[in-house]
């Protein structure tokens, strides 16, 4: 299929007022790997909780990560633990390996109209996420799995329910994202789509099947570099 568009033209953002932002991997590089710790944090939760092996606990994490769009919402179905517990346990985490990105909150700040994170993650993670970024200030609001009532992306109900609670119109409306899979709701709603992805494949420690479809139709634009991607936004105007 035909590559997607890295730079943006300002056609089809000309109407954008409402900016969205994924938080992993998305508003800072994989290289940061921020998220493998988290990931660790998972499996350990799940060795103790079925009283596993290392193999096995990772084999339940990621099957339930595949069916249900989140570990957490896979274990939530099958053993009913408390989210807030589990948000907690895996989120306490390192979060100096992130270095302050100015160009960033630059880019992010000089955009017209409102920003927002929107995360299958919660509120204390995005916003430690964000201030060890220097990049939080930049942002209206946070739609996290708790506002999302624990139904994680992909669901097209948990794209509507942000919408829904922001006053945002999808036609007026940008995702960024890092999974192709989390960017078919938003196109379907109307918002323009834009994947996030590594500057060097040899960063992507994600499963083979979470980087299937780049090249898909409900991705407009695909891009390495975040920030200048942004900036071209700006540029072009």
């Amino acid at each position: 299929m035909t590559a997607k568009p890295s730079r943006p033209d300002l056609a089809d953002f000309e109407t954008v007022t409402e900016w969205v932002f994924d938080l992993d991997n998305t508003l800072y590089p994989r290289r940061a790997d921020l998220f493998s710790q988290i990931d660790k944090k998972m499996t350990g939760y799940i060795r103790t909780l079925l009283d596993l092996d290392h193999d096995a606990a990772r084999k339940v994490q990621k099957q339930y990560y595949r069916d249900h769009g989140t570990t957490l919402q896979g274990l939530m179905v099958n053993h009913g633990i408390d989210a807030n517990e589990f948000l907690a346990a895996v989120h306490d985490i390192d979060y100096s390996v992130l270095e302050p990105d100015p160009g960033l909150g630059e880019a992010i700040r000089a955009l017209p109209g409102r920003k927002f994170i929107f995360t299958n993650g919660d509120v204390p993670h995005a916003r430690r996420t964000a201030e060890a970024l220097g990049i939080l200030d930049h942002f209206d609001d946070i739609f996290d799995i708790i506002a999302a009532e624990l139904m994680p992306k992909p669901a097209p109900d948990t794209y509507r329910r942000f919408l829904e609670i922001n006053g945002v119109h999808p036609k007026n409306a940008a995702m960024f994202e890092d999974l192709p899979r989390n960017l078919a709701a938003p196109h379907d709603l109307g918002m323009r789509t834009v994947l996030i992805v590594p500057n060097n494949m040899d960063e992507v420690v994600a499963e083979t099947w979470e980087q299937e479809g780049d090249t898909a139709p409900h991705i407009h634009y695909v891009t390495d570099d975040l920030r200048e991607f942004l900036f071209a936004l700006q540029a072009a105007d």
